[in-house]
């Protein structure tokens, strides 16, 4: 790990301004307060993203980039809306795209810290959706913080400025990035 730890932000929508990712820059503000150097992969790159195809050799410039973040990464964290009980298919189809690291010697995350946000207009949805991100998270093999984020975006989780409505919301986004920072820092240490 660097001097200071890259955390890399995965997620939102295709739409521009997604609460889903406004959710994220809160989270990788935090992380950045805290000392991280922090890369965004919003809804404007995942959109460029094509269905992965996992032949030899069909790896476009952008999931090229992807797979480089990621593997420099120090710790992640991932955005999702819930969409019918689990993640969305842009955010699926970026991290099917961590198969092109499946032969590093650390493949997708492996022993990285991921840091979980979920949007849903329900709570069955926030729930149902979390779960379902550790869990490809632990498939990745990283390490899901203790702590994930589930935001109810039904009632506008965000004022003109980006910051949270509710103080219960920022302290969940702050309590993401502040565990996937103390993983990433008691992971470097020697």
């Amino acid at each position: 790990m660097s001097a200071r730890p890259l955390i890399v932000g995965l997620g939102g929508t295709v739409r521009a301004g997604s609460s889903t990712e406004r959710a994220l820059v809160c989270a990788l503000r935090t992380a950045e307060a805290a000392g991280a150097e922090t890369w965004l992969f919003g809804g404007a790159f995942l959109a460029t993203l094509p269905i992965f195809d996992p032949r030899p050799g069909g790896a476009t410039a952008e999931q090229t980039e992807l797979a480089d973040a990621m593997r420099a990464a120090d710790g992640v964290i991932i955005a999702t809306p819930g969409y019918h009980g689990s993640i969305s298919g842009v955010i699926k189809n970026a991290l099917d795209t961590l198969e092109l690291t499946r032969e590093d010697a650390r493949p997708s995350l492996q022993g990285k810290p991921g840091g979980t946000i979920i949007t849903a207009d329900g709570w069955q949805a926030a729930g149902a959706t979390l779960m379902a991100l550790r869990s490809i998270i632990h498939a990745l093999r990283g390490w899901p913080t203790p702590f994930g984020a589930a935001l109810n975006a039904g009632a506008g989780l965000f004022d003109e400025a980006g910051e949270c409505r509710e103080a219960k919301d920022a302290w969940q986004l702050t309590t993401v990035a502040d565990q996937v920072m103390e993983f990433a820092n008691m992971r470097a240490k020697p």
